[in-house]
């Protein structure tokens, strides 16, 4: 396990279609920790969803895969967590949150969490 690297999906979902269900799987499958949180209970590859951000183990990596609108709810609680980065997966990327984040400390990438693992860059 790459413990240090915990990530949380943000917007889980278990529709294999899904592009948080196929990064749950990913990451699972190169054995890093996931936490996930959906709009509703779930599991996928093990990872049970949670529907809030309450009571979560430290956080390394916030994968977000909510719509810049849908993000707003959660603002306050990512920052809280106190992540070293946001990824900000195709279609989710929201400037005024990076830059909120990164006036936090926290760093922010307009990534796809998929592509960074399948070309070994998810730890750079």
């Amino acid at each position: 396990m790459v413990a240090q690297w915990t990530t949380l999906v943000l917007g889980a979902s278990t529709k294999p279609e899904r592009y948080a269900y196929k990064a749950i799987t990913q990451l699972r499958a190169k054995n890093y920790p996931v936490v996930a949180v959906g709009a509703k209970t779930g599991t996928v590859a093990g990872v049970e969803f949670k529907t809030s951000l309450e009571q979560l183990p430290p956080i390394h990596t916030v994968s977000m895969y909510l719509s810049p609108a849908r993000q707003e709810m959660y603002y306050d609680k990512i920052i809280a967590l106190q992540p070293q980065r946001v990824l900000f997966n195709p279609g989710t990327e929201n400037p005024a949150f990076a830059q909120r984040l990164q006036n936090e400390g926290i760093a922010v990438e307009n990534a796809c969490n998929l592509v960074l693992l399948a070309t070994n860059q998810y730890e750079t």
